[in-house]
């Protein structure tokens, strides 16, 4: 029997259910990033300004894993919402500066709550959790 397309098979990628479960964990989220009216983009975006308080938009991407294309719409719509302001460096017109607002800043109150309620939707033990984003930045850092 041939086994080269075995390969081939759904069930033997490593890929596959890395995507699949982040498209669910992502799906448990939305209800709980709808109280607070943002998306999942939008609230990885305020997790690294509610740490820096202020970032090029660069570093932000590098951050998120984000090219400008997709992070700049993001961006846009937390500045809309009063959450960021975004302007140009003083020292370099190419760069871009996105600091946080005050209500930005207050939004993190209505989102501290989010973390263990999403937690509660995984059925990993603390040690498996921390052995898999282990796992997970190993694999971000090779590509």
């Amino acid at each position: 029997m041939d086994n080269r397309y075995d390969v081939l098979k759904l069930e033997n990628q490593l890929c596959f259910p890395l995507y699949a479960c982040a498209k669910e964990i992502v799906r448990k989220y939305k209800p709980f990033l709808d109280e607070i009216d943002l998306t999942y983009t939008q609230y990885i975006a305020m997790m690294v300004l509610w740490e820096h308080k202020e970032i090029n938009v660069k570093d932000l991407g590098a951050y998120l894993y984000l090219d400008s294309g997709t992070l700049t719409p993001v961006l846009k719509k937390l500045e809309q919402k009063g959450y960021v302001v975004r302007k140009r460096d003083a020292q370099d017109e190419r760069m871009l500066q996105v600091t946080i607002t005050a209500e930005g800043e207050q939004l993190k109150e209505k989102a501290v709550g989010i973390p263990p309620r999403i937690g509660g939707c995984v059925n990993l033990e603390p040690e498996e959790a921390v052995k898999l984003y282990e796992i997970l930045q190993k694999i971000l850092k090779s590509i």
